[in-house]
Formats: structure tokens, sequence, C-alpha cells
């Protein structure tokens, strides 16, 4: 198997840390004229360490999830879609002849992010791993740099579909990135409602609904780039009034280790207490929330009761 050095790929976002660091500055500003209070020095602390431990763990992962793109690449059904080399891939010339390409990917690309997402909430054990991305109570340009430890160690099986179509796995990694850097700017609540732009596009309004912990805005708009999938799939809400932020039942720590363990005690906690196998596949597999003996908290759950 042909392993990919991590070192060989130009990371989009590592170009873009810099405007990162300038946008979360700006924001500093507004938020602080308009006294939303959304930076707290500790919070913040935690989503950067978050953030560094992620890169770090990422260099290791896809390393080895592109290195297994590669090989299903070999056997790639449309030839067509993608090169035969890297140094082919790298010309202008062929990417000139082939921007076609670069328009499927963006709709495959998120169509994939969806579906990760959305099981990435729905899935408890996937949540598990997802769950630090949305325990801060806090929801700024910060937050958005609070990404998982353990998330990457799977994430990449979901877009294994896109090598074995044809896609070359340098261009499927450059479009992961690409969507990731879109996200970074919706983590706000300093740019209201965007107009025409939420028919179709992701916007701060919507991913406020997404990180909000009211009954009403849970597992909803798991969008990218494109909020039509939410729209296609029932997942889209209106952000009709300013969430609370943070889980349904929040932690308080700010240390990185035990914000990334939380879930998986919690998991631990339940799976030994479950008294049959059935049991303790639901606490693994089933939604966050369902339990064998007591009241379901399910997200499903509590929005029907609501309603």
């Amino acid at each position: 198997m042909k392993f990919f050095n991590p070192l060989d790929f130009n990371d989009p976002v590592a170009y873009a840390i810099p405007f990162f660091i300038l946008l979360m500055a700006i924001e500093i500003y507004v938020i602080n004229r308009k006294m939303l209070d959304q930076y707290e020095r500790n919070d913040t602390f935690a989503s950067l360490s978050l953030g560094i431990g992620s890169v770090v763990i990422n260099l290791f992962t896809v390393a080895f999830y592109v290195g297994i793109y590669f090989w299903l690449y070999q056997y790639r059904i449309f030839k067509d879609l993608g090169t035969d080399s890297v140094e082919e891939f790298a010309t202008i010339a062929w990417h000139k002849a082939h921007w076609w390409v670069w328009l499927i990917i963006f709709f495959a690309d998120d169509f994939t992010f969806y579906w990760h997402h959305r099981l990435s909430h729905e899935v408890r054990i996937l949540w598990a791993a997802h769950i630090n991305h949305h325990d801060s109570q806090k929801y700024n340009l910060g937050t958005a740099l609070r990404q998982s430890w353990t998330e990457l160690f799977y994430k990449f099986i979901l877009w294994m579909w896109l090598p074995i179509i044809g896609f070359h796995p340098l261009m499927i990694l450059t479009m992961m990135h690409l969507n990731l850097i879109y996200q970074f700017w919706i983590h706000t609540e300093a740019i209201n409602k965007m107009g025409f732009w939420e028919k179709i596009f992701n916007t701060p309004s919507q991913h406020r609904v997404h990180h909000g912990s009211d009954i009403e805005y849970l597992d909803k708009n798991y969008a990218g780039i494109l909020n039509i999938w939410d729209r296609m799939f029932g997942s889209f809400k209106e952000e009709t009034k300013r969430p609370k932020y943070g889980i349904t039942k929040n932690i308080d720590t700010h240390n990185p280790f035990k914000i990334t363990a939380h879930e998986w005690k919690n998991i631990w906690y339940d799976v030994k207490r479950a008294p049959t196998f059935k049991d303790k596949l639901n606490y693994l597999f089933n939604s966050p929330g369902w339990s064998h003996d007591g009241e379901d908290q399910r997200a499903k759950t509590l929005q029907k009761n609501l309603k």
C-alpha cells in the first residue's frame, strides 16, 4: 500500500491561519462594542488547545487514510475524474481541462460532510468523538477551532467512496480542507441573517441554531457549505431566537483532556450497567439520550414532546 506523506501536501488550512487570527481580532472588537460577551479567556484557551491537538493528530490519521485512498484509487470506476500520477495532478493544464471535476467533487464532498456530521450527532459512539465541538457555552470564532481529537480516527472512512468513484486523493483532501475553512467564519454572533445567501449556503444564523442546546434546535442544520442537504433531508431549522449554547448537560471544565474524555466515560458507565447485550449495543449505536431504564432524552423524543 502506498502511504501518503502529509509533508508533501500544501494544506489550505495552513495558509488560512493568518486570516483566522485576523478575523478573531475583528470579532473580539465587534463583540466588545455590541456587549455580546461571547469570549472568555479559559474557554478560548481550551478551544485553541483542542485545535492544536487536532492538527498534530491529523498528521498521522491523514497519512494513514489517504494512503488507503491511493490504494482504492487504483481500482477507480471512472478514469476521467482523476489523473494517473501526482505529477500530472500538479499541472495547471490538467485542472483547466477538467474544471468540471472540481464542480462535481464540490457537491460530492459537501454531501459526504453532511452525512458524516449528521451521523456524528445521531450515533452516540460518534457523538462521543464530536461532542467537544459543542460543549462550549460560548459561540465565537475560537469555537470553530475547538476540533475533536478522536473524531479524526473515523472521519475519513466516510469519504472512501470518492476515490473508488475516481476522484484523486489529493483532490479529495483539498476539498475537505476548503470545506473546513468555509465553516470557520460562520461561528460568530457578529453577523445577522444574510438575505438570499441564506437560501443556499450555510450561514452564521443557521450554524448558531446547530450549536444551540434548546430542544427545538437539537440535531438541526448539519450543513458544511450548502444548506440544500438539510432542506432535502428534513434537518433544516431557521433561527427564531438567540440560542442557549452548549450541550443539554454542560460540563464544568476547561481541561482539554477532560473535555475530550467525558462522553467516552459516560458511555463506558452506561455499557457496564446495561443488563443485556442489546442494551449495551443501544448505548453505543442508538442516539444520545437513549436509556434502558430512564426517561428517553433523545432529541427527536424531546422535540415530539415539546410539540
